[in-house]
């Protein structure tokens, strides 16, 4: 009988984008059922092999809600090591500020369904930043944003 082949484990290359409007900032929600517990984190996607960082983020967008970026400004890079649905994971994600070509998206009661192939991968929407600071502040990756969003202009 033959060994089944194990699966290698691979660092993901993600480009994210960061979209501020006052005091609030668009996230994507998602849940660990493993842990019971709802996240938050930006938009954005997986870098393709010899695609740059801002393209990744301008593609993904446009793949999996249908919006166009402008005024793309480069941040920072974190590495999030984690577990997600009892699985460990390893990314590092390129940060990027912008903001959407369409004034529909500033809304405040904007939300979007990230889409891919028809398959629903999260709901967005404007979160307060308040959320994610105080005694028990909700999770927002990947991990070390919060503190590299306080230092951005988020002009």
């Amino acid at each position: 009988m033959a060994k089944k082949k194990k699966k290698k484990r691979r660092i993901r290359p993600l480009a994210l984008c960061v979209f501020f409007r006052g005091d609030k900032i668009f996230l994507a929600q998602g849940y660990d059922s493993h842990e019971r517990r709802t996240f938050y984190r930006p938009i954005g996607g997986r870098i393709e092999f010899g695609e740059r960082g801002r393209e990744a983020v301008v593609r993904e967008l446009r793949e999996e809600i249908n919006a166009e970026v402008t005024d793309l400004v480069y941040v920072g890079a974190l590495e999030n090591i984690f577990e997600y649905e009892g699985l460990a994971g390893h990314e590092i994600a390129l940060i990027y500020r912008g903001r959407f070509a369409d004034e529909r998206f500033d809304d405040n009661d904007f939300t979007v369904r990230g889409l891919n192939k028809g398959e629903v991968l999260y709901e967005a929407a404007w979160m307060p930043l308040e959320l994610f600071h105080g005694e028990t502040p909700a999770a927002l990756y990947p991990a070390g944003l919060l503190k590299l969003l306080d230092t951005v202009d988020s002009r």
